[in-house]
């Protein structure tokens, strides 16, 4: 609900988000605490975002050392921590995708990514799923479902785009031709609800469009950096995508994004081609390091995978009536509003999200939320009258 205030906490700010009733002024694991000491169990990490959590010493020190040391310094600058990270991400990732571009936000490495099929295939045609969400931008934002329906906030859409059912192999397989530049998919639709698309499906997206030479995007802004128990859902499903995007958590909360692509994507570009004030600077570089040094020598991979296990086996109760999505990208189908539901949570101290689906409940945890933590949330669960 939007709200006008005149004075006070806000007056200033345009509060275009529903705002929870719940003010969080520090963190400390997977809790929030309030002005009070109110603690409050965080299982939806800033969309995704705080990926460590909260207050973890390794990624305080890396970022408190390079900001220390130097806050800032821009592309023309060869810096020894720029590339570190993107050596570190493409070791992560484990995919043929072997040259980064870092950028800010998950809608801008969308943005790049377009960009870059575009100019790769020299076609104009963008193929998404209906119900994915790709960013708020001009380009993102065009191939984000309703996009055609009149919510487009821009006065034409940049390029032809055409929306395919999910999991409808058949109407894939009809849209992709020899005028597509690009489909781009969430192996999990995070906004939508955590509806993880079919193996089969995105198996045939990569076969598709490799036939008709169009360039296969894998998005990856929410189901990266480990969500879903794997490096990256391309890895998880055994997929090779030309390009992927990412963002959210990999930086711990430092806004950051990139784009990884193949290198012969990356050969014939030159300076000036792709562009970034902002993006691969020191502290988001120190950041994105300290992330997956932190995922691979705590082994948070096979925490993700284990206590996501613990969630659908004992979360199942109260108003849930089933669980989907993978790793820590989960929906949990209510019989009431998800909202509800969320609410009935908070007042309990749990913290949740919603989605588009107005009957799915979002969990994003940080990658360190441990077994304990999910047993407080099954019981709250079992706590909530689903009447």
């Amino acid at each position: 609900m939007h709200t006008t205030t005149t004075g006070g906490a806000g007056a200033h700010l345009d509060e275009v988000y529903p705002l929870l009733p719940f003010e969080p002024v520090r963190g400390q694991g997977v809790y929030l605490h309030d002005a009070s000491d109110r603690r409050v169990l965080d299982l939806y990490g800033g969309h995704a975002v705080a990926a460590l959590g909260y207050g973890h010493p390794g990624f305080v020190e890396a970022v408190t050392r390079q900001t220390e040391t130097m806050v800032f310094q821009s592309n023309a600058a060869r810096l020894s921590v720029r590339d570190r990270a993107a050596e570190k991400l493409i070791e992560f990732a484990d995919r043929e995708l072997k040259r980064v571009f870092f950028v800010n936000s998950g809608a801008e490495a969308n943005e790049n990514a377009l960009r870059l099929a575009f100019r790769a295939t020299g076609r104009q045609k963008v193929i998404a799923i209906e119900h994915g969400f790709h960013g708020r931008t001009a380009a993102a934002a065009a191939i984000s479902f309703g996009s055609n329906r009149g919510w487009y906030g821009f006065p034409s859409l940049p390029f032809e785009t055409s929306f395919v059912a999910r999991d409808d192999v058949d109407a894939l397989t009809a849209a992709v031709d020899k005028d597509t530049a690009a489909l781009i998919v969430e192996p999990v639709q995070g906004l939508a609800g955590a509806y993880d698309l079919s193996p089969e499906f995105l198996r045939a997206a990569r076969t598709l469009t490799h036939a008709a030479g169009a360039m296969l995007i894998f998005d990856e802004v929410q189901t990266g950096m480990g969500r879903l128990g794997a490096p990256f859902g391309a890895g998880l499903h055994g997929i090779e995508p030309d390009l992927l995007t990412t963002a959210k958590g990999l930086a711990g909360g430092i806004p950051a994004g990139a784009v990884l692509m193949r290198p012969e994507i990356a050969k014939d570009l030159k300076a000036g081609d792709l562009g970034t004030t902002f993006g691969g600077g020191p502290v988001a570089s120190a950041a994105i390091e300290a992330v997956i040094d932190t995922i691979v020598a705590e082994s948070l991979l096979d925490n993700v995978r284990e206590v996501s296990s613990k969630i659908r086996a004992s979360c199942q109760t109260g108003p849930v009536e089933s669980i989907h999505g993978l790793g820590f990208l989960l929906g949990l189908k209510t019989t009431i509003p998800a909202a509800r539901v969320r609410d009935a949570l908070l007042a309990k101290n749990i913290l949740t999200g919603t989605s588009t689906d107005a009957h799915v409940l979002r969990l994003l945890p940080p990658l360190t939320l441990s077994c304990e933590h999910v047993e407080r949330l099954a019981t709250a669960l079992g706590e909530i009258d689903d009447a």
